[in-house]
């Protein structure tokens, strides 16, 4: 898996943005040295208004491929079953700062699993609110739209918080927080969001449209660096 720098930028495809009833097939074609994580969208209903799937999919969708699992749990009350995901041993597992009363004890959970703890926030909650969380995390992830469906246009006020996190991070110290951003990101505009300190960048349709996901994460990150 590629290293984040800024002369690169890590792309994790979300797979609810192509066909689930044949994705076991599609992610056996993906190339592990282009593609750098799986995105899994972990939706109950409840915190988000759509149903995804759960533990036993993504099992079965680890029998598929070597690639890092990139678990995002859009799940109300995520400690009551982070254990059912950390078993898979996910490259990195992130939870909804909006979804728990216990945060750091959650994050906390995942780093003891050795999979990076990674910490999520909708557009509508100010960035300040997790800042005295980030230095329990490993990865934050700044929401680009409101969380539930796939194919939304990128909020464009998405940018300046990125760069907010950006500067918290390197004025506190926090040199190897992540910053990962999902949410309408494409070759238009992936550079902007690059450029304000994005490192990984989840892709939806973007990644997925035509199908060739491989050549389509290749020229996101070509433009990413225009």
């Amino acid at each position: 898996m590629q290293m984040t720098s800024r002369d690169s930028v890590m792309v994790s495809p979300s797979i609810i943005a192509g066909d689930l009833t044949t994705i076991g097939r599609d992610i056996a074609g993906f190339d592990g040295s282009v593609i750098d994580l799986l995105h899994m969208d972990v939706m109950d209903g409840h915190f988000v208004p759509n149903i995804t799937f759960g533990p036993g999919f993504i099992g079965d969708i680890k029998k598929h491929t070597d690639i890092p699992l990139d678990i995002h749990l859009m799940i109300e009350k995520p400690e009551n079953s982070l254990d059912e995901y950390l078993r898979f041993g996910p490259w990195c597992t992130v939870i909804h700062y909006e979804s728990t009363r216990f945060p750091i004890r959650c994050l906390e959970r995942i780093k003891k699993s050795g999979s990076r703890a990674g910490i999520t926030i909708n557009p509508a909650t100010p960035v300040e609110s997790v800042y005295d969380i980030l230095p329990y995390c490993g990865m934050i992830l700044v929401m680009s739209v409101d969380p539930g469906f796939a194919g939304q246009s990128y909020m464009p006020e998405a940018t300046g918080r990125i760069e907010k996190i950006k500067n918290f991070a390197v004025s506190n110290g926090l040199s190897d927080l992540l910053i990962q951003v999902d949410g309408g990101v494409n070759t238009e505009n992936i550079r902007e969001v690059v450029s304000a300190g994005a490192d990984i960048i989840v892709a939806g349709s973007s990644a997925f449209k035509g199908g060739d996901v491989n050549k389509n994460v290749i020229n996101l990150k070509n433009a990413a660096l225009i």
